[in-house]
């Protein structure tokens, strides 16, 4: 089957997930429709079998975060071809790409490929840090060839059989880190972290605030705060992250299936 119509929707708190999703879609099909949903409601969608979808997300404790698999089920496919992205911080993927794909086959599509990648550890930063790297981008265009050539092989989107990913089913459960990020005295109420937070944690009315209800640590209000005043407890992130680090740093290697 040829595909003519690319769309790509991506989940990326802290812009690590684009950089593995949007090299891939450009090796797809260059010009291909990038839609990122990190922050916005999607508005529902549907796609035709004769077009392809990708989906990636970061994963949090093994699992996909809530915020990104409410908005990626608002697209609705017809037999869609779909290719499935998770991308980790280098301790492990457990069960998020196989969520990745149940989610993609309960609202439609049919998935072609999976792949698991690396990038820098969204909380523990020396983890995988400055991935993904020029290796992950080369896996990343390898990835993308053999799915085309998978796609380009098939007669229709009927022919995708059942992908063999690795997880488990019931899910692992995940209800989220105690670290949790809180502003400091260097806030100045701008709201960039309000108007920017995929879980809606930060109230418009006083971002120096932070419900930790709804707050999912993906970090994105650390990294764009632009006074620098939204952080984790250093004394609880030095603590956590020796631990972490010392377990979790030997290189590990993106993988998928097609």
């Amino acid at each position: 089957m040829e595909i003519t119509k690319l769309t790509a929707f991506i989940f990326s708190p802290t812009g690590t997930t684009a950089a593995v999703a949007k090299p891939l879609a450009e090796a797809l099909l260059p010009g291909a429709r990038i839609v990122d949903l990190t922050c916005a409601d999607a508005e529902e969608e549907r796609f035709g079998p004769d077009e392809l979808v990708l989906f990636a997300a970061p994963v949090y404790g093994g699992r996909i975060p809530a915020p990104a698999a409410k908005r990626f089920a608002r697209m609705k496919g017809e037999g869609t071809p779909a290719l499935l992205v998770a991308v980790y911080g280098n301790r492990d993927y457990d069960d998020a790409l196989l969520e990745l794909c149940d989610l993609a086959e309960e609202n439609g599509f049919r998935p072609a490929g999976a792949g698991a990648f690396l990038a820098e550890h969204s909380i523990f930063r020396s983890v995988a840090r400055g991935r993904p790297d020029a290796a992950d981008l080369e896996a990343v265009r390898t990835f993308a060839g053999l799915a085309r050539e998978k796609l380009a092989r098939a007669a229709g989107a009927g022919e995708f059989g059942p992908l063999a990913v690795k997880g488990n089913r019931p899910y692992r459960e995940f209800s989220g880190v105690p670290l949790k990020p809180q502003a400091d005295r260097k806030c100045v109420k701008c709201g960039a972290c309000a108007e920017n937070c995929p879980a809606g944690a930060i109230p418009a009315d006083d971002p120096s605030k932070t419900d930790n209800s709804r707050c999912i640590s993906c970090m994105r209000c650390v990294k764009i705060c632009p006074a620098g005043a939204r952080r984790v407890n250093g004394l609880m992130l030095s603590v956590a992250e020796k631990p972490f680090a010392k377990k979790n740093s030997p290189r590990r290697e993106p993988e998928w299936v097609l």
